[in-house]
């Protein structure tokens, strides 16, 4: 009996070593949705009574500044406008995303909503797509994403550090878009351009080479980063210099509403929260009119979608 009993504990040690391991495997950390906290608000929903402002597409089948590459690019034009009065003027990179209706940034709702209670002048979007070659061996054809065959000329258009891309729009959009009947302000205080990533670095390069024709910036998890030099080896002028050419440089009537957020892309080119940080902290050394939030999203859309009717508000709020 005494034997039986001095044996127990060693089988109960035997059970719960047996027990440890037949454990269920833990469940894998689920990983935090940082976007999640970050929902449009009521300026970019429709509201009975407001006006509807129209949007028309149209196509681009060469360019003269970037040959071979078409696009796609849409006119907004709001009810207010008398077809007589010069308008102000908003351009947007990446522009399908931006006028899109049920998409994150929603625009021509928000300037439904902004024109209609006088927080923003009456102001003609210019949307604008990337240049794009289809293939020519399959110009119909679609890859495994469902997106065209073909070659972006999204990257040399948007993350080159030169006057090339706004020449394009003052010599070629601007004027495409007067054609179809747009009368546009060249006064530079009401005239604004913005983008997202490569597209905002794109919107402040434009301001920066011809603050005679743009000065109001809206620019979201902007890639002031390295990509056009380390994709062309040091040949080219890398954003990741922005900082410091603004430091340097005389001050330019540029103002600026910048977002980015705490978990943005860190890769090869470098580091965004890092990289959008030291553009504002040069802006503020340089006495511009900036806002510069800094969230918690990743590198998408939602936390500059909600802000974009604030972000209108403050960039228009001296013009009516």
């Amino acid at each position: 009996m005494n034997a039986l009993l001095r044996l127990i504990p060693c089988c109960l040690l035997g059970f719960g070593l047996l027990a440890a391991d037949s454990k269920t495997p833990a469940a894998p950390e689920v990983k935090k949705d940082w976007d999640a906290q970050y929902v449009l608000g009521p300026d970019s929903q429709e509201k009975p009574n407001v006006p509807k402002g129209k949007v028309t597409t149209y196509m681009m089948e060469d360019s003269k500044t970037f040959p071979g590459y078409g696009r796609q690019w849409a006119l907004y034009i709001p009810a207010q406008y008398d077809g007589k009065t010069p308008a102000a003027l908003m351009v947007f990179q990446d522009g399908m995303g931006y006028v899109n209706a049920k998409g994150s940034w929603r625009v021509p709702t928000v300037f439904d909503n902004l024109i209609a209670a006088k927080q923003m002048p009456v102001t003609i979007g210019l949307f604008i797509n990337p240049g794009f070659s289809p293939d020519k061996n399959n110009p119909n054809g679609k890859d495994a994403k469902g997106k065209p065959l073909g070659k972006s000329n999204r990257s040399f258009e948007y993350d080159s550090v030169t006057n090339q891309y706004v020449t394009f729009l003052l010599e070629e959009m601007i004027p495409l878009a007067e054609s179809k009947g747009a009368v546009l302000s060249k006064d530079p205080l009401r005239r604004g351009i913005a983008g997202s990533s490569s597209g905002g670095i794109c919107a402040f390069n434009a301001a920066w080479q011809r603050p005679d024709a743009f000065s109001k910036v809206f620019t979201t998890i902007g890639s002031f980063t390295n990509i056009r030099g380390v994709i062309s080896k040091g040949k080219e002028l890398g954003g990741n210099l922005f900082p410091e050419m603004v430091l340097k440089e005389e001050k330019k009537n540029i103002r600026i509403f910048s977002q980015d957020g705490s978990h943005d892309l860190t890769n090869e080119f470098g580091v965004w929260p890092e990289a959008n940080q030291k553009m504002a902290d040069a802006w503020k050394a340089k006495g511009y009119d900036y806002q510069f939030v800094l969230g918690e999203g990743t590198h998408n859309p939602r936390h500059g979608g909600m802000l974009f009717p604030e972000a209108m508000k403050w960039l228009w709020r001296d013009v009516r």
